[in-house]
C-alpha cells in the first residue's frame, strides 16, 4: 500500500514523465509540419547586424515553433486529468488532475494566450512585410507582454483578493494597488528576458528547465501541489523539446515558447510569492536582458557598442566561444543558480 502523504510527489512524477513521452511522441508529426510547409527562421541580414549574421547564417530556414510541442503539451495534459475528474470523478485518472481555478488555471490561460501572440510573431518573422517583415517590432513585443500581464495582475487583485509582497528575510507586506503595476513589470521584464536568452540551440530551453524546477520546488513545499505539478508537466515538456533543439537543433523554440514560458514563469513566481528571487534563479535571463539594455543605450548616448554582438551569449560566440560550450556553462550556471535560490526561500521559510 502506497503511503497516501507520497501521492502529491508520485503525481508530480507521473504527470512529468507523462508529459515527456506525449512531447516526445508529438514531436515527428509536428517536425514534419514545420519542414513540409517551410516554416523556417528568418536570419537578420549583414546590413542590420553583421557579426549575428555571419555567425548564423548556416541556420537559415531551420524550422521555428518548435515551443508549439511545450505548450500544447501542457494543454492537452492538463485537460485530459481535468475531464477525467469530472466525467470519472473516482477513477485513477481523476486523481492526477492539477487544474484549478486558486492554483493553475490562470498560468495555464497565460502561457495558451501568451503562446498564440508568439506563434503570430513566429508566423510574421516568416512571412511577415513592411514594419513586420522581422516580425513584432520590440514596441509592439513589449505592448503585448504588458496587456496579457495587466489581466494577470487584474486577476491577482480582484479575483484572487491577492496584494501582498513577500519581501525575503523581512516579511509579507501587503502593496494595495500597487500590487498591479509591480505584478506589470515582473511579468514584462521575465517574458523580455526568457526571449532574449532565446538564441542558441537548446540555451533558453535549459533555463527554463533549471526556472521551473526550482519554482515547481517551491510550490511544493508552501503546499501549492497542483501548480507544482503544473510546473513538472512543463519540464516534462521541455525534456522532450531540448532531445531535439540541443545542437545541431531539429527546429528552434521560436517566440510562441519563449513569449509563453517566460509569462508563465513570472505568473508563477507571483502565485508562490518569490517574485524577488527570479533575479537569483534566473540570474542568466537577467544577464542577458541587461546586455541588450546596456548595449542599445551605449550605441544611443555614446555611438559605440560594449558588447561585439548583444544578447551576451552572442558575445561570447563572437569571441571564438562554440554554441556547445557557451549552452553547457550557461546549463551549469542556471543549474547552481536554480539551487540558490531554493535555499535562499528554505532559509528565508524557516526564519519566518
Amino acid at each position: 500500500m502506497v503511503d497516501i502523504s507520497l501521492f502529491p510527489v508520485i503525481k508530480i512524477f507521473v504527470l512529468t514523465t507523462v508529459a515527456f513521452i506525449l512531447a516526445f511522441l508529438l514531436t515527428p508529426s509536428w517536425t514534419y509540419v514545420l519542414y513540409r510547409y517551410r516554416i523556417g527562421k528568418k536570419i537578420r541580414s549583414a546590413s542590420l547586424a553583421p557579426i549575428f549574421s555571419k555567425l548564423h547564417q548556416a541556420k537559415e530556414g531551420t524550422p521555428t515553433m518548435g515551443g508549439v510541442l511545450v505548450w500544447m503539451t501542457v494543454l492537452v495534459v492538463a485537460l485530459f486529468f481535468y475531464y477525467a475528474a469530472q466525467y470519472a470523478p473516482g477513477s485513477l485518472f481523476a486523481r492526477f488532475n492539477f487544474l484549478n481555478r486558486g492554483q493553475t488555471l490562470l498560468p495555464l490561460g497565460a502561457l495558451i494566450l501568451s503562446s498564440l501572440a508568439g506563434l503570430a510573431d513566429d508566423w510574421l518573422n516568416i512571412r511577415g512585410r513592411g514594419i513586420f517583415k522581422n516580425g513584432l517590432p520590440i514596441l509592439y513585443r513589449l505592448g503585448v507582454y504588458t496587456a496579457i500581464a495587466a489581466v494577470g495582475s487584474i486577476w491577482f487583485f480582484f479575483k484572487l483578493d491577492w496584494d501582498l509582497l513577500h519581501i525575503p528575510f523581512a516579511g509579507n507586506f501587503e502593496i494595495g494597488p500597487w500590487y498591479i503595476p509591480i505584478f506589470i513589470f515582473i511579468i514584462v521584464a521575465t517574458a523580455f528576458s526568457v526571449n532574449e536568452a532565446d538564441g542558441l540551440d537548446g540555451l533558453a530551453g535549459g533555463l527554463l528547465l533549471a526556472a521551473f524546477s526550482a519554482f515547481g520546488t517551491m510550490a511544493f513545499v508552501v503546499g501549492k501541489y497542483d501548480l507544482a505539478s503544473f510546473c513538472g508537466v512543463i519540464v516534462g515538456a521541455l525534456l522532450a523539446f531540448l532531445w531535439f533543439n540541443i545542437n545541431p537543433a531539429r527546429f528552434f523554440m521560436g517566440d510562441t515558447g519563449a513569449m509563453g514560458l517566460g509569462v508563465t514563469l513570472g505568473i508563477v513566481a507571483m502565485l508562490t510569492n518569490t517574485a524577488l528571487l527570479l533575479p537569483v534563479v534566473c540570474f542568466l535571463f537577467v544577464l542577458e536582458s541587461v546586455s541588450v539594455i546596456v548595449q542599445v543605450s551605449s550605441k544611443k548616448l555614446r555611438n559605440k557598442k560594449v558588447f561585439l554582438s548583444a544578447p551576451l551569449h552572442h558575445h561570447f560566440e563572437a569571441i571564438g566561444w562554440s554554441e556547445p560550450k557557451i549552452v553547457m556553462r550557461f546549463w551549469v550556471i542556471a543549474a547552481v543558480t536554480a539551487v540558490m535560490g531554493v535555499i535562499l526561500f528554505l532559509v528565508d521559510k524557516t526564519a519566518f
